[in-house]
């Protein structure tokens, strides 16, 4: 049963709208992971859903009764208010009274109330009666419980991880059917995000979730809906699916569109000539015409994609930085302790720890910015370093951001060349116009855009980024992926995002406590396989998260596996007659499936096919995937009766 329904809904004040004429059933149960580019409309949908927003068109509506949740990417700042009283906010109208009769109340069990606080006390008690919310008292202190947080702690006190599982149970505590999650993993450390996606995992609500994080999306969703040119490419599947889907489905969209336009090019040539020659022309193919110019007119391109170029300075010498014994403590509380590594040209070394570790002074130490209370450091030749600041404090939000990438001046030198700053912001995915606003008001992607624009400007050999995928759309993610693999010179890296780390660094040091920093060789799940103690890793790596994929699928591609495994087992007689007439009908039976595959695909590459109805747009998708399983078990089946033959 649905218990979230948009139909026909169109929002956004320029033309084309932000979201035009968008459909999407959510059924109860659901995990759906939201995607899209930086602006395309995925946290205006959210407040759409919630209310925030009003639609120009269409109509959002939930299940009789159904209770929605929101966790917004903003953390609030509350300062003098408890843990408890923030959670307690959940409650709706009446949550002071809940609040003030438990501060009260634990008060009363150590100290003896005044006159006044016992009058408020009782106050606080009937309204907690008058409501019923007696119950809604328990239920905040079993989710704190559950949250493992300190009630009485204040809440602006915390780290960014804690305020986040704080504000995650606030969201739960009245139970919602609905839970929407705005970029839940962000400035989140790696302990915190496999917290929050195995608590998400057993989580009996409907989720609806925006993320950055590649890994938590495929470990969590069970359906992918992005945002793209106002429309939904909605498809029921994990993540690493619906990209190669997505994929397949653009090729067959731009040779759909390639084979308009040559048509439309032709009917262009026809009217020219037919003006020349005759003055009847045939009407209906001129209306014709005329109905092909407006569709070619309706069209709304592909967003482009960024265009990531860092400058090379001179290569360094050999040898980055070497450290030896190094020590370091802030106020007799340990940082690095007796740390010893070297860095050579060409390393891509990722940092790993709890957010305050000391991660950024483990940085500042190794590039000699920072004397070690003990030990040594040895800095190489010819080193120009770059800094990517996970708090964007390089950033003037006074200035506008041409300005803030030339430094008030008309261009930019790139490998050597002069480029107008305006042609190189579009490289970074700022149009002209955007180019001239003032930073404080970029959203936070484009500011990590704008931080790699300012970055990449300059030559450097050593690269600095300090949690560089924050609010970064997954296709910036993976070219500045490709870039930093393909940099020559050495790149020392802080993130969290698990698939980040895999797929970049050659090594890793990990903090692992009490100023006690070790190396390891590869990314966050080889350090995974490698630490000292495996009963400490973390409950899912990021592998481990792109492997869980929907039940369906899975047992769809096993089954022919397992029967092939069984069979090969078997293979020392010879092939039986009925076998043979098997084998001889298996091509005609793969000929025809592919028949079937290519026309769904060729269905579902239609731009109207997902406007259309949601039950048949699921039904279409489920057709595929079964074919998809049929064709694979079938080569697998003329393998094994290839095999036999033989």
């Amino acid at each position: 049963m649905a218990i979230l329904r948009i139909r026909d809904l169109t929002f956004g004040h320029t033309r084309p709208p932000l979201l035009d004429g968008v459909t999407l059933n959510v059924e109860r149960g659901e995990r759906v992971g939201l995607l899209g580019r930086n602006g395309v409309g995925k946290s205006t949908l959210m407040r759409l859903i919630l209310g925030d927003l009003a639609p120009e068109d269409g109509q959002v509506m939930f299940e009789t009764g159904a209770k929605v949740a929101y966790l917004t990417q903003h953390v609030p700042t509350d300062l003098g208010r408890s843990i408890f009283e923030r959670v307690a906010d959940g409650l709706g109208e009446h949550a002071g009274a809940v609040g003030t009769y438990h501060r009260l109340h634990e008060r009363s069990l150590t100290s003896t109330l005044t006159d006044d606080e016992q009058d408020v006390m009782a106050h606080a008690a009937d309204l907690l009666s008058e409501h019923n919310l007696w119950d809604g008292l328990h239920r905040v202190e079993r989710t704190i419980e559950e949250m493992d947080l300190d009630a009485d702690a204040p809440f602006d006190a915390l780290s960014a991880g804690m305020k986040r599982r704080a504000l995650l149970a606030r969201a739960i505590v009245d139970k919602p059917d609905l839970l929407l999650l705005d970029e839940p993993t962000n400035h989140l450390d790696i302990d915190s995000i496999i917290w929050l996606q195995d608590y998400l995992q057993r989580f009996t609500g409907t989720l609806m979730f925006v993320t950055h994080d590649r890994a938590f999306l495929q470990a969590l969703s069970t359906r992918i809906v992005e945002i793209e040119r106002g429309r939904l490419l909605d498809m029921t599947c994990d993540y690493e699916t619906f990209v190669r889907r997505r994929e397949e489905l653009l090729e067959a969209e731009d040779k759909q569109q390639a084979l308009f336009d040559k048509r439309l090019a032709e009917e262009e040539r026809w009217i020219r000539q037919g003006i020349k020659a005759r003055r009847k022309r045939n009407q209906g193919r001129v209306r014709s015409l005329v109905k092909m110019r407006e569709q070619r007119r309706a069209r709304r391109q592909k967003v482009g994609t960024a265009k990531l170029t860092a400058q090379e300075a001179e290569r360094s010498g050999a040898l980055v930085a070497r450290a030896d014994n190094v020590s370091f403590s802030y106020d007799d509380k340990p940082v690095i302790r007796e740390f010893s590594v070297e860095v050579y040209r060409g390393d891509k070394i990722g940092l790993i720890g709890p957010n305050g570790v000391g991660k950024t002074t483990m940085l500042r130490v190794l590039l000699g910015q920072l004397e070690p209370q003990s030990g040594d450091v040895s800095l190489g030749t010819k080193m120009s370093v770059a800094y990517f600041d996970q708090l964007r404090e390089q950033l003037d939000g006074s200035k506008s951001v041409r300005d803030v990438v030339a430094y008030d001046a008309e261009s930019v030198e790139v490998n050597g060349k002069s480029r107008h700053v305006l042609s190189y912001l579009q490289d970074f995915l700022f149009t002209p116009e955007r180019a001239q606003l003032r930073v404080d008001l970029l959203s936070g992607g484009e500011r990590n855009r704008l931080m790699l624009a300012r970055m990449f400007t300059r030559p450097a050999n050593v690269l600095v980024l300090d949690e560089p995928t924050n609010d970064l759309d997954t296709d910036t993610l993976e070219l500045l992926e490709e870039l930093l693999v393909e940099f020559p010179g050495t790149v020392f890296l802080v993130s969290h995002d698990r698939t980040f780390l895999n797929n970049v660094v050659t090594s890793t040091l990990a903090f692992e406590g009490d100023g006690v920093i070790k190396e390891y060789v590869g990314g966050y799940d080889d350090w995974l396989r490698q630490r000292s103690s495996p009963s400490e890793a973390p409950a899912a790596s990021a592998s481990d998260g792109a492997k869980q994929i929907t039940k369906q699928n899975a047992d769809a591609a096993a089954a022919p596996r397992t029967a092939a495994a069984t069979e090969t087992a078997a293979t020392t007689r010879k092939i039986s007659y009925n076998e043979r007439r098997e084998l001889e009908s298996l091509p005609d039976r793969i000929e025809s499936l592919e028949t079937q595959r290519k026309e769904l695909y060729a269905r579902m590459s239609d731009p109207a096919f997902y406007q259309g109805e949601p039950k048949k747009i699921a039904q279409t998708t489920s057709e595929l995937e079964r074919i998809d399983a049929e064709l694979a078990a079938a080569f697998t089946r003329w393998e094994f009766l290839d095999a036999l033959r033989q």
